[in-house]
């Protein structure tokens, strides 16, 4: 009896060690689900708006007394306006890289925009969207991506719509998850419906992360019809160009004989769409950019609504940017970009998140579009896979007195389709900028800046000999930032 009563006491202590077991696991799994829940809701959305060719000075918020921009307006009222933020390559495809990257061209290697190949690297770099992606996010790209013509999804991205190169603003082809697509309509439009469509469908059980890319305001510059009769009034007043501006920029004087892109090898040229019959003076250029911002700001709009309706907003970093800007008659270059000087390097970018931002802020300091992805990568508290050459600029937001760099590095590398526009290295500090032109035959053409006292690049002082010291002091900053690149 006695062995009967203790196998049957081993029995059921078995049976409720199992049950405790069960209990345990069930438990333990209950309670990793709600701490995973818990995490996920404590990480951030990102809605990371960038249009093309958007130089400074064309919304309200920045000044601007036609143009009308008041929900693109919001994400800087209600968060901070970056007054000195830059651009590491002042081009399309590169400057998107180094959003994307965190690096540099000469590091990511999508240089330029007319290099083969360009697909092919895109295709393989690692991204703040795809390692958000491996760490829980939703992730889509909405837009432009232009990295080579190829608009096949690139690693990263849960929702994939995009076009081949440059796009088309009237009734533009999309590839829209591996389906080629006829649209009808203006393309800023479909974008900013295709980006609210993702955001009414994702945005409850996980965070996301959604670029959506404007092919606005790059040329042709083609409004939607409902915007063509505004600003009509409108007359572009260009800036004053002194003689001793162009004088003193040898390498502006340079003309090499044009060619048709068809001769040169290993470039892929597109054709341009037409302006439909819209004029081509500064004034119609520049109000086109006005009304294709329209468009822009109407789709920031449907955004803030539909964050607003899921219960997201204040848990979404809004930022909006562009890649690169413009000159507008500066120097007397009208519409063109690729140069060193800052009305080309710099562009907007307003960020909104009222978490960490305080709403109105104004930062002074000089940040880099290298600078976006570590931020991400902090902000996420995810460590990045590659190196980077930017750093965060979180401690920005806390602190004026936060310790940032002093002088920024910028680089272009020449394009056949650009004929007048040589490679060049540039170092900007906060009173000096100096020039490096690569590859001609002199450096006289290179060029030197006194940006405290002539804030609008006029007078290149590269000859001057009164500015010699000054000269090999900038020099030494510049030879610094390349060793610095190159052992990163």
């Amino acid at each position: 009896m006695k062995i009967y009563y203790l196998r049957m006491n081993m029995k059921l202590t078995n049976i409720m060690s199992l049950k405790w077991l069960t209990f345990l696991i069930i438990a333990t799994s209950l309670l990793s689900c709600t701490k995973e829940k818990q995490r996920s809701s404590d990480l951030p959305n990102i809605i990371f708006i960038i249009t093309d060719d958007q130089q400074i000075g064309l919304t309200s918020i920045e000044g601007n007394l036609v143009s009308k921009t008041p929900n693109i307006d919001r994400i800087a009222k209600e968060g901070a306006t970056f007054e000195k933020f830059f651009v590491a390559t002042p081009l399309c495809s590169p400057s998107r890289a180094s959003f994307l990257t965190g690096q540099y061209a000469q590091k990511h290697a999508v240089i330029n925009n007319d290099r083969i190949g360009l697909d092919v690297i895109s295709h393989t770099l690692m991204t703040w969207p795809r390692q958000l992606r491996e760490n829980g996010y939703k992730t889509a790209y909405i837009g432009k991506w232009h990295m080579g013509l190829n608009d096949s999804r690139r690693p990263g991205f849960d929702r994939w719509l995009s076009f081949k190169g440059q796009g088309i603003f009237v009734n533009g082809v999309v590839n829209d998850e591996g389906t080629i697509k006829q649209i009808d309509g203006n393309m800023t439009d479909y974008l900013n419906e295709q980006a609210v469509n993702f955001l009414k469908k994702n945005g409850k059980n996980k965070p996301f992360a959604m670029i959506l890319s404007h092919k606005a305001v790059h040329a042709p510059i083609i409004p939607a019809e409902r915007h063509s009769a505004y600003y009509a009034d409108y007359e572009y007043e260009a800036p004053l160009v002194s003689k001793g501006n162009i004088k003193s920029k040898l390498v502006l004087q340079r003309n090499v004989p044009w060619r048709p892109p068809y001769e040169y090898e290993n470039i892929v040229p597109e054709p341009g769409e037409p302006r439909r019959g819209r004029g081509n003076d500064r004034t119609s250029i520049v109000a086109d950019q006005m009304r294709c911002l329209l468009s822009v700001d109407e789709g920031v709009g449907e955004i803030f609504k539909v964050l607003e309706e899921n219960g997201q907003l204040d848990n979404t970093i809004i930022v909006y940017t562009s890649d690169n800007g413009m000159l507008m008659g500066e120097h007397n270059r009208f519409h063109t970009k690729r140069w060193a000087y800052d009305n080309v390097l710099r562009v907007p970018f307003f960020i909104r998140y009222p978490k960490m931002i305080e709403a109105g802020s104004k930062i002074d300091k000089m940040v880099s579009n290298i600078d976006w992805a570590p931020t991400v990568y902090d902000v996420v508290g995810v460590e990045p896979m590659i190196s980077v050459h930017g750093k965060s600029f979180l401690p920005l937001f806390k602190s004026e007195e936060a310790e940032w760099r002093t002088s920024f590095y910028a680089e272009y590398f020449h394009e056949k389709v650009a004929r007048n526009t040589p490679s060049w290295q540039a170092v900007r500090t906060k009173d000096w900028k100096y020039v490096n032109y690569v590859g001609l035959e002199t450096d006289e053409m290179n060029e030197l800046y006194d940006l405290k006292n002539d804030p609008g690049e006029e007078f290149n002082l590269y000859e001057n000999p009164a500015y010699k010291q000054q000269l090999e002091t900038i020099k030494i900053e510049f030879q610094n930032k390349l060793t610095e690149i190159n052992n990163n």
